[in-house]
């Protein structure tokens, strides 16, 4: 028990709580009002399989990026509480969980699950060749509303697709913050990233150009959704939380970098599908 608690914490367990609640949103969407049990609980399980495979491929392959940074060089694997092997144990549970979850959803859904795993492999090793790497790591989850709504119905939506799209920007514009904390030691190891490569001042403004961004292409959905005037209620509550996320920093002032990434983030994607599922109950 003691290895699986340490592994939970080296993947970050917890913030599943980013990626979850739009899978959940997008499945009451599907199902205007309550859905299924079974669908819910199959994409609950890919959901945080995919989540954790992921997570663990980009702590092996970063292991050695870690180990030289003195932010992450106490992470479980560069600290040698954990190895990469014993890793890729949890990781290939994981994965054997989201392929089994995938399989009792829509064949079209098992057809495109190498597409979300090559997604995950591939995303942590961007950083080394392009200071777009935070879009990449969108990337993972403008999978998660079309891939739900795949999963559900067989069939693609433009209205999820941009759900999607917002969520990308979402993601990449919260990850440029948490970057600002590496900046210095990435260019000291060639590594990209949008701190490391325009400044801090700059990065902000292209993070905060993100979640503007973010707000537009969340409505867009709503519109091609005809969503619930909830749905729209909820996209409000995020532009104020984004809002008041990008105050909390400032090129002068980083002490609330923690509070800015881990905790309003998980308020934003909780708020946000919460408005979403009331209005698809109403």
């Amino acid at each position: 028990m003691g290895r699986i608690r340490l592994f939970l914490e080296t993947i970050k367990f917890e913030h599943s709580v980013f990626a979850l609640p739009f899978a959940a949103a997008t499945v009451f969407l599907v199902a205007d009002g309550v859905p299924d049990w079974q669908p819910l609980l199959w994409l609950a399980v890919a959901m945080v399989g995919a989540r954790t495979f992921g997570m663990g491929a980009n702590r092996v392959i970063d292991a050695e990026i870690d180990a030289r940074n003195p932010r992450t060089a106490t992470r479980a694997i560069p600290a040698g509480l954990i190895t990469s092997k014993q890793v890729w144990v949890y990781m290939s549970v994981a994965l054997m969980a989201f392929l089994l979850a995938v399989s009792q959803l829509d064949r079209l859904a098992w057809y495109l699950s190498p597409i979300v795993i090559a997604v995950l492999v591939l995303y942590p090793y961007t950083k080394r060749f392009t200071w777009l790497a935070h879009l990449a790591l969108g990337a993972v989850y403008v999978i998660i509303p079309p891939a739900t709504w795949v999963a559900m119905t067989g069939d693609l939506n433009w209205g999820v697709t941009w759900l999607g799209i917002g969520a990308m920007f979402w993601v990449a514009g919260f990850d440029i913050i948490y970057a600002i904390a590496d900046s210095e030691i990435d260019r000291q190891q060639g590594l990209n990233s949008i701190p490391a490569r325009f400044g801090i001042k700059s990065a902000l403004w292209i993070s905060r150009s993100f979640h503007v961004v973010t707000v537009a292409s969340l409505a867009f959905a709503g519109t091609l959704l005809d969503a619930h005037m909830l749905y729209f209620a909820g996209v409000g509550a995020v532009a104020a939380l984004l809002t008041y996320e990008q105050r909390l920093i400032s090129p002068t002032d980083l002490s609330q970098l923690g509070a800015a990434f881990f905790l309003m983030n998980g308020i934003i994607a909780v708020v946000f599908a919460g408005f979403v599922i009331a209005g698809t109950l109403t």
